[in-house]
């Protein structure tokens, strides 16, 4: 008997239906198999909601059940947060070459660049590639040259931020949030910063 939710192969459920959301963003990796990831895939295409799919993707991206490669494929293209792609790319990174993933990362770092000229203080999508499931994951795994050089352009456009923008969270290896600062202590110092 499988212990993947029944809520989540229903269709004509709603994915503000808080019995849905509870059952997704509380499902175990170890539940999902090659039969039911295409739930989980139908449901990540079907959503607008980012925070769906955002969990959907790192639920995903440790399997590399052949229908994932498309998958990850066209998420990597529909996403425009970089984390996102990232985490697209992780997926995918199982069935691509280190060439295929080099060139998708050449344009990938271009809008990084861009995002610091237009988001000068854009922590929280630096963090998140920072983050022990993201770049450093990646790294770690394949060591290919591409991957160290995105990670150090993010470290270096981080680095150069103010300190009042730096260190208010991490991500950990699971993809969770984890605060170094209190939200109170966090939204001060980032105000003192403005007053200045």
């Amino acid at each position: 008997m499988s212990n993947f939710p029944d809520i989540l192969t229903d269709e004509k459920i709603k994915d503000s239906n808080k019995d849905f959301r509870n059952a997704l963003f509380s499902l175990d990796k170890k539940f999902i198999d090659k039969d039911n990831s295409v739930h989980l895939t139908r449901i990540y295409s079907t959503t607008k909601q980012l925070d769906i799919r955002n969990k959907i993707l790192r639920l995903l991206y440790d399997f590399n059940f052949p229908e994932l490669k498309i998958f990850f494929d066209s998420a990597y293209k529909k996403e425009r947060y970089l984390d996102m792609k990232i985490y697209a790319l992780r997926g995918l990174s199982q069935f691509a070459s280190e060439k295929e993933i080099e060139k998708l990362l050449l344009k990938f770092n271009l809008t990084l660049l861009k995002r610091q000229e237009t988001t000068p203080y854009n922590y929280q999508e630096y963090e998140l590639l920072r983050g022990q499931n993201s770049l450093p994951y990646l790294v770690e795994k394949y060591n290919y040259n591409c991957f160290k050089e995105t990670l150090n352009q993010v470290n270096e456009q981080y680095n150069a931020m103010p300190d009042a923008f730096k260190e208010h969270f991490t991500i950990d290896k699971n993809g969770e949030f984890v605060s170094l600062r209190s939200p109170e202590e966090s939204s001060k110092i980032i105000k003192d910063f403005f007053k200045v």
